[in-house]
């Protein structure tokens, strides 16, 4: 798996993905990374990357042309590794970044490698945006100071779902969103901690009521945090009767 980040801060982009899981599957050959900084196709001596915006207004506006060199070169050179390239502009103006499109850049990263665009100041040439990019993402209804964060997002989402990055497959299989549900409380060591004990079905043995309880805690969460998130999903009958569970036990504790 290969990704090539445009950026005008390399250095950031690098020594962030070189820790943690991305780091050690860096480390252990499951993906590259490489980095294109478009100051280095400026077309002056000053190395120029942004001017003013037509039409004025505050901040400046990434040049066209040092961004189109540095997009061409990255693809270039993914294509002579074998890659397809496919770009990615990193925009708050894109759709969200979903687990269905992290598990589908996933699913292509052995022939499709990602050119990830990240942009600074006001924006990019809107003109270079409609000519060299496949698509636009979203990591939420903010903005930040340019791209690199919402990139190094992105990369970490992508190379935890190759298979061997994760210690445990059951890790990622597990996530939040993977089957259109928010992740199940966790517990560990101490079983009491200040007062608080664990749930005693995880202390049980008994693995269908954990698992039974798990995925009502699942379904209780989504329900109160990410409600949206039920509405595109088709409950079975036994979640749709765990969830009745869930909201009847709620609502008796709201009661005492």
């Amino acid at each position: 798996m290969r990704i090539d980040v445009v950026t005008l801060f390399p250095d950031l982009v690098d020594h962030a993905a070189r820790f943690g899981v991305t780091g050690r599957a860096l480390q252990r050959g499951f993906w590259e990374l490489h980095l294109w900084n478009p100051r280095d196709y400026a077309m002056d001596a000053h190395r120029t990357v942004d001017d003013r915006p037509y039409g004025g207004g505050p901040g400046m506006v990434m040049l066209g042309e040092p961004l189109t060199q540095a997009i061409a070169a990255a693809r270039a050179a993914q294509r002579a590794a074998g890659y397809a390239p496919r770009t990615v502009y990193l925009s708050p103006a894109g759709p969200a970044i979903t687990h269905a499109r992290v598990a589908a850049w996933a699913a292509q990263a052995q022939t499709t490698g990602l050119v990830l665009l990240a942009g600074r100041y006001e924006g990019i040439d809107e003109r270079l945006l409609a000519r060299e990019v496949d698509e636009e993402a979203s990591v939420g209804d903010f903005v930040v100071s340019g791209g690199e964060l919402p990139a190094l997002m992105l990369i970490d989402a992508i190379v935890r779902q190759w298979p061997g990055v994760l210690n445990d497959a059951q890790s990622a299989a597990q996530d939040s969103f993977v089957d259109g549900l928010l992740d199940c409380p966790h517990y560990t060591r101490p079983e009491l901690d200040r007062g608080d004990k664990v749930p005693d079905v995880l202390l049980s043995g008994d693995h269908a009521a954990i698992r039974r309880w798990r995925l009502k805690q699942a379904l209780g969460r989504t329900w109160e945090r990410r409600p949206d998130l039920l509405e595109h999903r088709a409950l079975s009958g036994e979640e749709q009767a765990l969830l009745a569970e869930y909201r009847r036990e709620r609502r008796e504790a709201e009661q005492q």
